[in-house]
């Protein structure tokens, strides 16, 4: 990151201004130089202290004179670059260590600034590395959290979704869900990922997202909603049968149903072929699955 380089001769005004932006523009210069050297410790203690010296100098009342607002002025805005720079070290820093340093300057940065622009990228790695560092309990406190900052972050929507799902509170899975598919279709590209990685990873988030909105739907009976959305997951989630098996078998139901309730004969022969392609899927869904399919395609016969 780049801030302006500005002149001192411009910024300071009066003993008190030339005194704080010394102290920042050193402490600031040692934070660089902390950073580049990739010292943990000495980034966590600078980034601190430089923030605090950066927000004392932008609560500067502005003063009153006209000839001393544009120095003013400069020195608030450099004060802002230089607040800003000192989360970014905490989080440059922090992408590359080891989990368990991960941890600790991403959570220094959350304290710092809980609504720091690098802490909703931030989280994909804070969330890897608490797994990584054998904290994986707070994962879902820490996400809750971040989530009340970064409503749409899809790496927080994503884990509370599965999180959700495996404690079977499935209405608070099913929202998570439906917030992540909608989430995915708006969020950008985040800076320094290759397109392919980017796409790679919405394509997965994307299949996880509409799967469990679809098998979540299935078992409430909604039978439009999980039709619609496993019918999105099948091409995201394909080679997966641990996840096709489910998606499947609530396809084959739902279809069945949609096809009853509209007397339609194709869409009940479509739940069948759902259903065989199920129970061609070992697994816990593939014999209620054949069974299934032979009483779809019995039901079939009776219709024109």
């Amino acid at each position: 990151m780049k801030l302006p380089v500005l002149s001192m001769m411009v910024l300071l005004v009066g003993a008190p201004a030339v005194v704080r932006t010394q102290d920042l523009e050193s402490t600031y210069q040692s934070l660089k130089d902390a950073e580049a050297k990739n010292d943990a410790a000495l980034v966590k203690k600078l980034s601190a202290e430089t923030s605090a010296l950066a927000r004392a100098a932008i609560a500067e009342a502005a003063p009153e004179a006209a000839e001393e607002k544009d120095g003013w002025t400069k020195r608030v805005a450099y004060a802002r670059d230089v607040d800003s720079y000192s989360e970014y070290a905490l989080y440059a820093v922090a992408v590359k260590s080891q989990p368990a340093t991960t941890v600790d300057l991403l959570a220094a940065l959350e304290e710092q600034n809980p609504k720091s622009k690098y802490l909703d990228e931030g989280y994909a790695y804070y969330l890897y590395a608490l797994s990584q560092a054998g904290a994986s309990a707070k994962i879902p406190a820490i996400a809750e959290k971040g989530l009340a900052n970064f409503p749409d972050n899809p790496d927080l929507l994503a884990v509370l979704a599965d999180h959700s799902l495996a404690a079977k509170q499935n209405d608070r899975a099913l929202g998570y869900a439906n917030r992540l598919i909608a989430s995915l279709g708006k969020h950008p590209k985040p800076e320094g990922m290759p397109e392919a990685d980017w796409e790679r990873k919405k394509s997965t988030s994307l299949g996880r997202g509409y799967w469990m909105a679809g098998v979540i739907s299935g078992e409430k009976s909604q039978y439009a909603a999980a039709d619609k959305n496993l019918r999105a997951a099948l091409p995201l989630i394909k080679g997966n049968d641990a996840m096709m098996g489910p998606a499947l078998f609530h396809l084959g139901v739902a279809n069945y149903n949609l096809g009853k309730m509209t007397a339609n004969k194709a869409k009940v022969l479509e739940a069948a072929k759902f259903s065989d392609q199920c129970a061609a899927i070992t697994g816990p869904y593939a014999e209620q699955a054949w069974k299934n399919s032979a009483a779809m395609k019995a039901e079939a016969a009776k219709m024109r």
